[in-house]
């Protein structure tokens, strides 16, 4: 009598290629951009030519877009920050690539190292701040593309959610 447990796969899996799933082309969850993030970060190649430091205004350019996602490449000198913010309705990845930043919310303030990602929803209000006395540089992965980014008067940020819709 068969059973699940007596099965057993004979050969080499890999030449099933019917069996196996295809890797995305996009990602779609927020593993897989937090992923992307990552490969971004550790291939310096991608991205290390196009970073320029103003003095005058942070700096930032868009590395890529996909299906519904943008990619932002962003230098910070030291002393510049980004005001309180959120980013309406779109989600978010943060990945510091160089140098060091502090993110500040309404529950406290976080140190961010090269390497350090945050992973955010929608309407998630905080600050990001060049602390230190080196460049930093960070990538920001946006779902959906970043169409707002309503600034806060409030010197403590707060953290909050987007508002839901109800239904009747």
């Amino acid at each position: 009598m068969n059973s699940d447990s007596d099965l057993q796969i004979a050969g080499d899996i890999l030449e099933v290629p019917h069996l196996l799933q295809a890797p995305r082309e996009h990602p779609a969850t927020v593993a897989e951009f937090a992923g992307l993030a990552r490969s971004l970060a550790a291939d310096r190649s991608q991205w290390e030519h196009l970073v320029r430091y103003d003095a005058t205004s942070r700096w930032y350019h868009r590395l890529r877009t996909g299906p519904g996602y943008e990619v932002w490449l962003l230098s910070w000198v030291p002393g510049q920050g980004s005001g309180p913010h959120d980013h309406g309705r779109s989600s978010g990845v943060l990945t510091v690539l160089d140098g060091t930043l502090t993110e500040r919310t309404g529950r406290g303030t976080r140190t961010l190292a090269a390497g350090a990602q945050r992973v955010f929803a929608p309407g998630y209000v905080h600050e990001v701040v060049n602390d230190t006395l080196d460049p930093a540089v960070s990538l920001h992965i946006y779902y959906p593309g970043l169409t707002e980014m309503p600034m806060h008067a409030s010197p403590h940020c707060e953290a909050r959610t987007a508002p839901r819709s109800v239904t009747a």
